[in-house]
């Protein structure tokens, strides 16, 4: 297996409920030294293409739908390429579908060109995203785990061989995922980070959408805990 995992950080804000969030973002590139897969691209297209080099974008996947995984996503997908043929695919859960639309609609409405604005309000997703299904790079399989809580189509990625959680902003270190520390259905969230960790291997390496890395082992004996948090964003 010649897989391996790339990190890139990119920083920007992100406007939920009408608030403006400084956000820190985890890109990560796994593949090896001819094909990658692009994991939530976020801010900085150059600085992700960058890091991919020379190397063919195979796939590009959201692990939710939030504007801060779709505002660079076309340019990461587009590689540099000018013919549509030739963009990666890109790959988001159903269930985000009208974040997707929210967000390129918001994008149509913008532009002056009729065709272009057509363009967008047209444009969807190549793959629909479904648990259990399967991306391979590099000898390495990417197993996706619909997490929903975070946004109602999120997703979290398991690669056995490459011994990692790719948890998105589902999980990060120390708490439940959130942006601003806003929860969209923490109960949710939390019944999902409870069945995506328990049967895994205690010391397999969490690497979060957000933050620094972790493990299962850590993050399941805190999963109790969070239940206090649940409560108070009930109240």
């Amino acid at each position: 297996m010649d897989a391996r995992i790339e990190q890139v950080v990119t920083t920007g804000k992100l406007t939920l409920d009408d608030t403006e969030h400084d956000v820190e973002n985890n890109t990560y590139i796994v593949g090896d030294d001819d094909e990658v897969i692009v994991i939530d691209p976020a801010y900085d297209a150059e600085a992700i293409l960058k890091e991919v080099g020379d190397r063919e974008v195979m796939a590009v996947i959201l692990t939710d739908g939030n504007e801060h995984h779709l505002g660079v996503v076309l340019e990461v997908a587009a590689a540099g390429e000018d013919d549509e043929e030739d963009w990666a695919p890109i790959a988001l859960h159903r269930a985000d579908r009208l974040l997707w639309r929210d967000y390129f609609g918001r994008l149509a409405k913008q532009e002056e060109d009729e065709d272009d604005a057509k363009a967008l309000r047209a444009l969807e997703p190549d793959i629909w995203l479904e648990d259990g299904g399967v991306f391979e790079i590099g000898g390495a399989a990417l197993e996706v785990v619909h997490t929903p809580g975070h946004t109602p189509g999120s997703i979290s990625v398991i690669s056995e061989q490459l011994g990692v959680l790719l948890s998105g902003d589902t999980l990060h270190r120390g708490r439940p995922g959130s942006i601003g520390g806003q929860y969209e259905d923490l109960r949710k969230q939390l019944n999902s980070i409870g069945a995506l960790l328990t049967p895994l291997p205690k010391d397999l390496k969490v690497l979060p959408g957000q933050g620094e890395e972790t493990t299962v082992g850590e993050e399941d004996a805190r999963w109790e805990t969070w239940g206090a948090l649940a409560r108070e964003d009930d109240a």
